[in-house]
């Protein structure tokens, strides 16, 4: 692509989709983010399920379409699947669930035997179910797994800048469990392991990162899509990457060459104007040209 035909690329018009079926028979995988798109972290998003269910039940395009929920919570698919059980999304709106915790216990796993330190909250703790390592305190840990802060409604990533200094200062590595920044949760933003992976790589630290927006999580989502099937994977151009984050889900996908669609009612709501319920999404073209990387599409909400 020629310097100038990029550039008249990047200013076209994003455009606003009224909903998924607009574009959906052009697809056969949809890789969908799940806290931001199906849910707040309280309740599930009115219409977000029954839109996924619709695009598996459209006819088959040269094979079967699917849905596989692409997360960065850190924790075992099941549990994420328990989560979602409880707000109310229909199983029938996804095929399978692949997780950033699942990929950390990947990354634990080529490492028998150390010692461990969990930096995070206790209801993560199932990210190291089954696996052979030992839990121990920070001062004799030879990895550090972090997954989050302790409590995310009050502490930042400055009340743990002693703790990384200890790790820093014995060359500890790091597997971040989610690499998120923050995460809506009603209708406020919450920190994620993210921010401490990012303080910890600020001083030197050596962090490996689990989940979107890195390569690893896409060649996963795209295997196991291989895997349901019995074949090969969809081509990139037939997978939709949804999900709220431009900094993970939409520059993940498009580093991949997975087209993305961009959900506004996320963490980027209060920017883009819809944080209100009666708030309609007005023009994001400015707001995006002010951004690092832009969806091929913006949706309100994920609906049909």
């Amino acid at each position: 692509m020629s310097e100038t035909i990029a550039r008249a690329a990047s200013s076209a018009p994003v455009p606003i989709l009224g909903g998924l079926s607009a574009i959906a028979e052009r697809y056969d995988l949809i890789l969908c983010d799940v806290w931001g798109v199906l849910h707040d972290g309280t309740r599930a998003h009115m219409g977000a399920g029954e839109a996924l269910i619709r695009f598996r039940t459209l006819p088959e395009d040269g094979r079967r379409r699917r849905v596989i929920l692409v997360s960065n919570a850190p924790r075992p698919w099941a549990g994420v699947r328990t989560i979602l059980d409880g707000y109310g999304v229909p199983r029938e709106a996804y095929d399978a669930i692949l997780t950033s915790g699942d990929l950390t216990r990947r990354l634990i796993a080529e490492h028998p035997g150390e010692r461990i330190h969990h930096l995070g909250p206790e209801r993560d703790a199932t990210i190291f179910d089954g696996l052979d390592i030992r839990l121990v305190a920070a001062g004799e840990a030879d990895r550090v797994v972090c997954t989050g802060l302790f409590d995310d409604t009050t502490e930042t990533a400055d009340d743990y800048r002693e703790t990384l200094a200890g790790f820093r200062a014995r060359n500890v590595p790091m597997i971040c469990a989610n690499p998120d920044l923050v995460v809506e949760r009603e209708k406020k933003l919450i920190p994620c392991a993210g921010l401490i992976a990012q303080a910890y790589a600020e001083i030197g630290g050596a962090v490996t990162y689990a989940g979107k927006p890195y390569r690893p999580v896409y060649e996963a989502a795209l295997a196991m899509a291989a895997e349901l099937d019995g074949g090969s994977a969809p081509d990139v151009a037939r997978v939709l990457a949804v999900g709220d984050a431009l900094r993970t889900d939409i520059a993940g996908a498009a580093a991949y060459g997975i087209p993305n669609l961009l959900v506004a009612r996320g963490i980027h709501a209060e920017e883009l104007g819809v944080l209100a319920e009666h708030d309609t999404l007005g023009e994001v073209s400015e707001w995006l040209a002010r951004q690092e990387v832009r969806p091929d599409a913006v949706i309100e909400r994920l609906v049909w």
